[in-house]
């Protein structure tokens, strides 16, 4: 009993100091990007996906090196259908809607689609992640990356031409960038822990522990960020910080660990998990793509669909 009012306790704590955070995190990542010119989407899906992917990172790093891959391995994909689903469905839903535009979603909507199309078709092939497997995964979020820098090269370029100047940079904002992005980690991690150690005193499989209680704990600071930036209506920032952060998680969250050791896959996760982030990310996409944003109906649609998933996959598992 005292063990569980302390794990509460502790969660209850850790959202407070996430949710702080994440509010720092934002405001200053756009003074910030602001001042040196990176448009909100470019933010969205490196600086802000990244830094809020950090804590998904390091679960699944941590628990792939120990042993646990198939907690390791949950995390991601659980991560990623949490992402979109629940986190741009909610957020959708929260704001009213969620505007995009058509780059966003022909540049990182399609790459994120296509990750998790590249991922689903090594888990079809093979039954384990092997080195080659990191390496071409890893490669692929390279060239992404070159990609997002030589679009960022020709946004400066236009502004120059336009007489555009850049700011000096605030350094109180960076000091509070750091001290936000700090606190995403540090409250996630005890975000993390107290779920975890709820999970266990209740008594819920490993790769469900993986898929739910880190897959969606770890992506706290995805969801209170996105959830933040809807609500203040910056919207690019919303959906790419949601875009990158999955492509991040798939390319480097399952790349990077692989390189050091093949990560066995667990059955259910390709013929049940992995088809569903396909499908919620192609869904994404889709629903973006006809009128150029998300609407409170779409996210409601998201929502249910995440719900529907929770309930198949627990039903199917016990």
């Amino acid at each position: 009993m005292i063990q569980l009012i302390g794990l509460l306790g502790t969660l209850i704590f850790s959202l407070l100091i996430v949710i702080k955070a994440a509010d720092l995190f934002v405001e200053n990542l756009v003074e910030i990007g602001g001042a040196l010119g990176v448009s909100q989407i470019i933010l969205g899906v490196t600086a802000s996906a990244i830094g809020t992917s950090l804590p998904e990172f390091g679960s699944a790093l941590i628990a792939t090196l120990t042993g646990s891959s198939d907690i390791g391995v949950g995390v991601v994909i659980g991560s990623n259908i949490w992402n979109i689903a629940g986190i741009l469905g909610i957020s959708a839903f929260v704001a009213g809607i969620i505007q995009t535009n058509r780059q966003e979603i022909e540049r990182d909507g399609v790459m994120t689609l296509l990750t998790a199309f590249i991922l689903m078709g090594f888990l079809l092939f093979v039954n384990e992640i092997t080195r080659i497997v990191g390496i071409v995964l890893i490669t692929v979020y390279a060239v992404y990356m070159w990609i997002l820098i030589k679009a960022q090269k020709e946004k400066s370029k236009n502004n120059s031409k336009k007489g555009s100047e850049k700011k000096s940079i605030n350094q109180r904002n960076v000091f509070l960038l750091i001290i936000g992005l700090t606190g995403l980690i540090v409250g996630c991690r005890l975000l993390v822990y107290s779920g975890v150690g709820l999970a266990e005193v209740v008594g819920i499989p490993q790769m469900l522990i993986g898929l739910f209680a880190l897959g969606i704990g770890t992506s706290a600071p995805e969801f209170v960020v996105t959830l933040s930036s809807a609500m203040k209506g910056l919207h690019d920032l919303s959906i790419g910080t949601v875009l990158g952060s999955n492509t991040f998680n798939l390319m480097i969250g399952i790349g990077l660990p692989s390189l050091f050791m093949n990560i066995p896959i667990e059955p259910l996760s390709v013929t049940f998990d992995a088809p569903v982030m396909v499908f919620v990310t192609l869904l994404l996409v889709v629903l973006t793509w006809w009128k150029m944003k998300l609407t409170r109906y779409a996210g409601l649609t998201l929502v249910i669909i995440y719900v529907c998933y929770i309930a198949v996959r627990i039903y199917i598992s016990v």
